[in-house]
Order: C-alpha cells, then sequence, then structure tokens
C-alpha cells in the first residue's frame, strides 16, 4: 500500500459509524471526548458554532467539515448563547452502524452528518499524532470535489438506505477518513503550515523513500537502497529522512515492521515464520528476538493474550489511551428518533 492508506489501515479498528440528524434551533450538544477515536462533523443543511474545549466559538456553513483526529470533546450549538445539553445516556449502550434523526423543535433547522473511526493506539502513527486537535475544512467552491462527493453520497444513503446499505456506508466512510486527511495535507501545504510528516508525504525524495518502505518492508533495505531510491546520497538522505519523519531511516524501518507483525498476529493465524517472511526477518528466531525487544514478550505469547501491551511508538509519541467508538454517542433525544440500524459492533 502507500503510506497514508497503510497508515491507516494499520491503525482503524472495528467498524466505523455515523449518524445524520436534524437540529430545530435553538439547540446545544456537548459531544464528549473518545481517546483512542477519531470524529468528524459536515453540514450539510444550515449553520452552526463549534464549541471547543479552549478558544473561540468558531462559525460553522454549509458544506464545513470538522474533524477531530485525537478524540477531543467539543459541542456543537446554533449560537454560542444557547445553553448546551450534556450528554445524558451511556454512550456505548447502543451499537448502531447509522441512523437518521430528527430532534424536536419548531426553529431554523441544521442538519449535521457525524461519524466516528475506532482506533488502535498501539499503532499510534507520527503522521496522525502530529495532527491538531481539531481541523475545519471550510467549503470552497471548486476545492475538496471528492470529498463533497463522498459525504453527499453518504447523507443520502444514510437517509434513505437501500439493500447493500451496510457496506456501502462502511466503504464511504472510510474514503471519507481519507479525503479529510488529503485535503487537510493540501490546505496545510497551501498555507505553509506543514508539520514533518505533511512535508515528508510532499517532499519527492522523503515520499519515495517511505513509499518503498510501506509498499515492500520484506525488502532487505538499507539507508545506501533507500537513499537511491529517494535519489540522494547516504548522507544527504539519512539527514533528510530525520528531520522530516523524526527517526533515522532504518529505526522508522523495524518499527514499521514490527508493527505490521503485530497487526498480523493479531488478525491472522498466519505461522510465525510466514509473518516473519513478510515484515522482512530472515529467520523465525531472529524475528522473535526483534519483536521481544520491541514488545517486551515473545510472539506467540502476544498471540495468546488477544489485546496485549503495545510496543514503542513512533518518533518519541506516547500511545492515547484505548475507547469506543464517538459515532455511537447519540443522546437519549436522538434514539427515540427514527433509528435504522444494522449490525452488532463487532470491535476487538
Amino acid at each position: 500500500m502507500d503510506v497514508l492508506s497503510d497508515v491507516i489501515a494499520s491503525m482503524r479498528m472495528g467498524v466505523p459509524r455515523s449518524a445524520r440528524v436534524e437540529w430545530p434551533a435553538p439547540w446545544g450538544q456537548r459531544f464528549p471526548s473518545a481517546p483512542g477515536s477519531a470524529g468528524f462533523q459536515v453540514v450539510l443543511q444550515g449553520s452552526c458554532w463549534a464549541i471547543p474545549p479552549e478558544g473561540e466559538p468558531i462559525p460553522v456553513g454549509t458544506g464545513d467539515v470538522l474533524f477531530f483526529p485525537h478524540g477531543h470533546g467539543y459541542a456543537l450549538t446554533d449560537s454560542p448563547t444557547s445553553p448546551i445539553a450534556e450528554p445524558d445516556c451511556d454512550p456505548y449502550a447502543h451499537a448502531e452502524l447509522f441512523a437518521s434523526a430528527s430532534m424536536e423543535g419548531t426553529g431554523p433547522v441544521t442538519v449535521t452528518l457525524c461519524g466516528g473511526y475506532q482506533l488502535d493506539s498501539s499503532r499510534a502513527h507520527p503522521l496522525l499524532r502530529g495532527l491538531p486537535e481539531m481541523i475545519h475544512l471550510p467549503a470552497r467552491l471548486g476545492h475538496n470535489t471528492e470529498l463533497r462527493a463522498a459525504v453527499e453520497l453518504l447523507g443520502k444513503e444514510i437517509d434513505d438506505p437501500r439493500p447493500g446499505a451496510d457496506m456501502v456506508v462502511s466503504a464511504l466512510l472510510d474514503m471519507l477518513l481519507l479525503y479529510i486527511l488529503r485535503a487537510w495535507f493540501d490546505v496545510s501545504m497551501e498555507h505553509c503550515k506543514v508539520d514533518s510528516w505533511a512535508a515528508a508525504l510532499a517532499d519527492p525524495a522523503i515520499g519515495a523513500a517511505l513509499d518503498g518502505i510501506h509498499r515492500d518492508p520484506a525488502h532487505p533495505w538499507t539507508v545506501e537502497s533507500l537513499g537511491r531510491r529517494a535519489g540522494l546520497s547516504r548522507a544527504a538522505f539519512s539527514r533528510r529522512f530525520t528531520q522530516f519523519v523524526g527517526q533515522p531511516p532504518l529505526t522508522y524501518l523495524t518499527w514499521w515492521r514490527l508493527g505490521t507483525a503485530a497487526r498480523m498476529l493479531r488478525d491472522s493465524d498466519a505461522a510465525l515464520s510466514e509473518i516473519a517472511a513478510a515484515v522482512g526477518y530472515g529467520s523465525e528466531f531472529a524475528f522473535a528476538n526483534a519483536f521481544k525487544r520491541e514488545y517486551g514478550m515473545a510472539p506467540g505469547k502476544y498471540r495468546r493474550l488477544g489485546c496485549p501491551p503495545t510496543g514503542r511508538t513512533a518518533a518519541g509519541t506516547a500511545p492515547a489511551p484505548g475507547s469506543r467508538n464517538p459515532a455511537r454517542r447519540l443522546t437519549s433525544q436522538t434514539r427515540r428518533a427514527r433509528s435504522r440500524s444494522s449490525r452488532p459492533d463487532r470491535s476487538p
């Protein structure tokens, strides 16, 4: 896989969830924090205000997208002066894949589309860890057309589900996450507000090296061979890679290989020898030794534990505590409305 696809695939767990909600004014709703997850809000109709935990209220218009990559809490309201309702039920008591609801009221209606993704905190990749607490992507004519198309399709599918809706909604939610991240990286590049990982993906040399690592982690990569792929000398490549990624090339390569192996141990019944070969180790013994240094236990024990302790995160980042999916956080008022449910949550 390419780098961004690989990072998302390695961190995503369970089934993403979404809901379309109509909010007649006056209204205000708090969405509590959900560490270990990511969520979004899209305004399909009308306008509202986003109230972050700190800072001033932010006006949000039709077509605007809000993304919360770290599961931080926030509130939405029709006006900064409207009372904000606290969650009044167990947010994990229901397991709808998607739902559509209308709140009571007679004022102007704002329609929002929300969703959430459960992330594996043991695979806290610095590409996502470096994102701000909240990303606001204002609607701009002619910009982010793929993102807008995915939002429109998702809203229609949730409002009027047809046969196959479960698969369509899940696929659209995965697409939406990637389109949101693409849009954010594009905006960052436009305004020169680029963190190291956004710059790494945009840099042709470092992007080529990362692409090689992620597409073929089993390849016997060296600093020299990665440098050749990047079109740089060994020393220049090593300096540039460390500057953008936050750690030397082979350190990142080892971290990614062992993290990929941990995912295979958790999600498959492949033999240890197969996993070792898939991530670039010439023998099961060498793989087991490297894995134990990273995770503090042998691969077999890691697999038996099912949900074992996490390994070290890349680039010195600390793993966030686990949490279930924020897309289930509909209030009891929302659940009393017309709810369209599909399958139960099968998150690990």
